[in-house]
């Protein structure tokens, strides 16, 4: 990555909690929050990292997220519960909801939690991830801001709406797989635009509805979906799960974390599915070595020099980042100095060596 800083992770990791304190999150709170960030650097995608932190803490200071916000549930039913996140941080409700929906497993099989009047929580395996560390396959939807139009449109009025599963995979890493509906995370664009990059045709048209490499445009225009009228139509049903079903707001009226006045309104939707209530958790351990062994085996295409399953480069990113520290580039750590020096936090600012 050209001009870039290696971070030490545990310092970037501290230095992310005393901002979200600074902004007024208790401790609990912001270690949370700092760890989704910094966690999904350490997966390799910088478009839900420490990037955002600028984006989350500018929603904080204008109370449109509240610090002392606590979820609330608000229906109690054997398997099934409804959460109010009361606009707190959506990692904090979400965090909040997936514990519930493990309990809630445990107890009966499977536990069904809709959130409403939430926001964005950040990467949606971070918290899938728990589920398949607690013995559950768990699943976790979530509705976004407007990013492209419906099929055959040209006004965005749906949004990314990501989705994640996840479940313990024998001795390997989880099988986690944790994908927005449009043909890219709207971060990439982002990051991209940070990084001065162009972006592949395909992400995007432009408001003219013309295709685009331009980031600026790009974001100013239609992020397209995947696999086209496929991701459109998923895209909805997700907001289904997490608006509509939650009681939460949806399609035009969810706002991103991009927008630093206006209430995200954000629903989520989790499954947790004991995995213990359908077959012992060691042989469902061996039924997924077995699977992985079998995509593994199949002769290689060309140009290709292994199969991975979902999951397994996100967790060798964590490996290798760990040992060696991250990168991250100018730009992202020009934001994070601003940061230190608005909340005068600039002597907790991690420590940076320059690397080509």
């Amino acid at each position: 990555m050209p001009n870039s800083h290696t971070i030490k992770v545990a310092e970037l990791l501290d230095f992310s909690t005393a901002i979200y304190m600074a902004a007024g999150l208790n401790r609990a709170d912001a270690e949370l929050c700092a760890d989704t960030l910094v966690q999904a650097d350490l997966w390799g995608h910088q478009s839900h990292g420490v990037m955002r932190l600028p984006w989350y803490v500018a929603r904080l200071k204008s109370g449109v997220v509240k610090v002392d916000a606590r979820p609330e549930l608000v229906v109690d039913a054997g398997a099934v519960a409804v959460v109010d996140g009361r606009d707190a941080m959506g990692q904090v409700v979400t965090a909040f909801g997936m514990k519930d929906a493990i309990r809630r497993a445990k107890l009966h099989g499977v536990g069904a939690v809709a959130l409403r009047n939430s926001n964005h929580f950040g990467t949606a395996m971070y918290f899938t991830l728990e589920a398949a560390r607690a013995g559950c396959v768990g699943f976790l939807s979530t509705n976004a801001s407007p990013a492209m139009a419906p099929w055959g449109g040209r006004v965005k009025t749906v949004g990314t709406n990501p989705w994640s599963w996840a479940a313990p995979a024998g001795q390997h890493a989880p099988m986690v797989l944790d994908i927005a509906n449009t043909g890219v995370a709207r971060g990439k664009i982002y990051l991209a635009r940070q990084k001065k990059l162009a972006i592949p045709q395909g992400w995007a048209i432009n408001a003219a509805g013309e295709p685009t490499t331009d980031p600026e445009e790009a974001l100013g225009g239609v992020t397209l979906p995947m696999a086209e009228h496929k991701g459109y139509a998923i895209a909805v049903m997700m907001d289904m799960l997490s608006g509509v079903l939650s009681g939460s707001a949806f399609g035009i009226g969810v706002t991103g974390p991009y927008q630093a006045k206006k209430r995200g309104g954000t629903g989520h939707f989790i499954i947790a599915l004991n995995i213990a209530a359908f077959q012992s958790l060691d042989a469902f351990g061996k039924r997924m070595e077995q699977l992985i062994a079998e995509l593994k085996a199949v002769p290689l295409a060309k140009g290709y020099d292994e199969i991975v399953y979902p999951g397994e480069l996100e967790a060798r990113n964590d490996l290798c980042d760990r040992r060696d520290g991250l990168r991250l580039p100018d730009d992202t750590m020009r934001d994070l100095t601003k940061l230190a020096d608005a909340f005068g936090c600039a002597s907790q600012l991690p420590t940076k060596n320059v690397s080509s």
